[in-house]
């Protein structure tokens, strides 16, 4: 008791006391609005029984998560029959710069479809840049794919040239819908239009006549629905459409005039090299003449030579008598 009273007669311990009776009273005051600031959530999640208490919601106001945000959405998550989602995972998805609003739309539709889609393949989706939600409604309700392109691509239509040498231009409509389980890693729509318009240029090009794939265009989308196109991506091909189909150049015609045209000039350029070479010829025959006369003039100016030594010699006289 005397040690007691020495303590509380030390002016320092009294003002430590004190010090630390204020310090407890700010933080109880603090504590106290934080709870009455987050009061009506923890009543709305209490009375939806989304079970978070006032707690965490301080808790997730001092690690700088809207508590508003995940109680909605926990509220939305357990009225929708997936009470498996807990806070603490919809609180990470948030720090983690994740929609959380949007996993759980996605959820929500994905339970309602009865589609097979968890709480770690939804963020992992979210979290990767692809839109949720988005994924699953066209999964459920699907797209339809303009192919070619004409907003990113100047051709409005595929073109193609058959076994006959007429060229056909097709325009085409695919139906996809969205490969949950191959949406994080798998190719974008964009494949799937170059795949679509190189099937479809590859079929026509397989044909043995314009006027079978005019009379029947389904042989090109049965064609093309074979070779498995949509591997690999983030879409399931439904459906593929010819929206329509016209005749084009008669690339065959125009490719044998080519090639005959290219054929003259290959024979006019053969037949300038005859006549070069015969030119050529001519010319050397000329010169060879010219030599040979030459050679005759030299051999006419050796005879009176010839003649001379002769003479000289004796070998050679002159008859008086003739």
């Amino acid at each position: 008791m005397l040690a007691a009273d020495g303590l509380l007669s030390n002016p320092t311990f009294t003002i430590i006391l004190i010090a630390l009776g204020m310090l407890a009273v700010v933080i109880a005051i603090v504590f106290l609005f934080l709870l009455g600031k987050y009061f009506q959530l923890w009543l709305r999640a209490t009375v939806t029984h989304a079970r978070i208490n006032p707690i965490t919601l301080v808790l997730m106001s001092l690690r700088k998560v809207n508590p508003h945000v995940i109680v909605d959405t926990k509220i939305m998550a357990v009225q929708a029959g997936l009470e498996s989602i807990s806070t603490n995972a919809l609180a990470a998805h948030y720090l983690a710069g994740g929609n959380v609003r949007r996993v759980v739309q996605a959820l929500i539709a994905a339970h309602r479809a009865k589609i097979e889609l968890d709480w770690q393949t939804a963020s992992a989706i979210d979290l990767a840049g692809r839109d949720v939600l988005e994924a699953v409604k066209t999964s459920v309700d699907p797209k339809v794919i303009d192919c070619p392109d004409t907003r990113k691509n100047a051709r409005n239509t595929l073109d193609g040239v058959a076994k006959d040498g007429i060229q056909l231009k097709a325009r085409a409509r695919v139906t996809v819908r969205t490969n949950l389980s191959q949406l994080v890693g798998g190719a974008t729509e964009d494949t799937i239009i170059a795949r679509v318009g190189e099937g479809i240029v590859s079929a026509i090009g397989s044909c043995a006549s314009h006027k079978d794939v005019l009379s029947n265009p389904m042989l090109i989308a049965k064609a093309v629905m074979g070779k498995g196109l949509d591997s690999q991506t983030s879409y399931e091909i439904v459906s593929i459409d010819i929206a329509d189909i016209d005749v084009g150049d008669n690339v065959g015609a125009r490719l044998q005039a080519d090639q005959a045209e290219a054929d003259v000039r290959v024979a006019r350029a053969k037949a300038e090299e005859r006549r070069a070479r015969a030119v050529a010829s001519e010319q050397e025959m000329k010169a060879l003449t010219q030599e040979n006369r030459a050679l005759v003039v030299l051999a006419e100016a050796e005879i009176p030579k010839s003649m001379a030594e002769a003479f000289r010699s004796g070998s050679l006289r002159i008859n008086p008598a003739t």
